[in-house]
């Protein structure tokens, strides 16, 4: 598993949960301590990681990130051959995941971007939805896998691209409803109105949501724990501003 952010870490975890033999690698190797203790073994390397395991699950940060994981010295490239796949879990436009694809399979393996729909908590809780597209015989292969990360789990066809694209349509949504609700309750205060009643009465009517519900009362409070970085929704939003312009 590469990538022990605040999703890749809970992800990784439920795969040690779920009793597979998991090894892990993070750009900052401090960050691979608490999955060690609970049995993880830890690589150098993405290469290493590819070459010990025969299905390597990836959940980074930006296509940047993804690009020099895969791409850069010590690579997953590096380790990738026959009889090996890589998933690529992580949120990034369709011509990277269609860019790290190519590439893999070049090298004889195999490829299945499945990017996620959720933040820590469904990730912690194994509650992720997974957005999957490519090699439809490794998605079937890896469905146990992600059942232990997720509560659903969509192919979306062989096209790798797809995932990326719906992932990126359903961040747009998820962004665009949060600045309305932080507008909205932003707005409610300074007109003096009780931004408890907002919440009321929107979860009253037609636009009441799960997202208000948990995100609401913490907003009131003052209190913005992190379970989605902001500099990752900024990115997601100007990536789905890009896939408007391309199509």
């Amino acid at each position: 598993f590469l990538g022990l952010g605040i999703m890749g870490e809970a992800m990784a975890r439920n795969l040690l949960k779920g009793g597979h033999p998991v090894v892990v690698w993070n750009r900052t190797a401090a960050k691979c301590d608490a999955l060690r203790a609970e049995g993880a073994a830890v690589a150098a390397s993405p290469s290493e990681v590819v070459q010990r395991c025969g299905v390597t699950f990836a959940m980074l940060a930006d296509p940047a990130a993804c690009e020099a994981t895969v791409f850069g010295a010590g690579g997953v490239l590096e380790g990738m051959a026959s009889g090996k796949s890589y998933v690529d879990m992580s949120t990034v436009d369709a011509a990277t995941s269609r860019k790290i694809g190519e590439a893999v399979r070049g090298k004889g393996g195999r490829f299945l971007e499945a990017p996620v729909s959720g933040s820590k908590k469904p990730a912690i809780d194994g509650q992720l939805i997974i957005l999957a597209a490519g090699d439809k015989g490794l998605f079937a292969e890896v469905e146990p896998h992600f059942a232990l990360m997720g509560k659903r789990s969509f192919h979306l066809g062989d096209d790798v691209g797809c995932g990326a694209r719906m992932k990126l349509v359903v961040n747009m949504v998820m962004g665009s409803m949060m600045g309305a609700l932080s507008e909205g309750m932003a707005l409610a205060d300074k007109a003096g109105l009780s931004q408890t009643e907002l919440l009321e009465v929107l979860d009253l009517g037609a636009m009441s949501n799960p997202m208000f519900r948990l995100k609401g009362p913490p907003c009131m409070k003052g209190e913005y724990p992190t379970n989605f970085p902001l500099k990752h929704q900024q990115k997601d939003m100007r990536l789905a501003l890009a896939l408007g312009e391309e199509v």
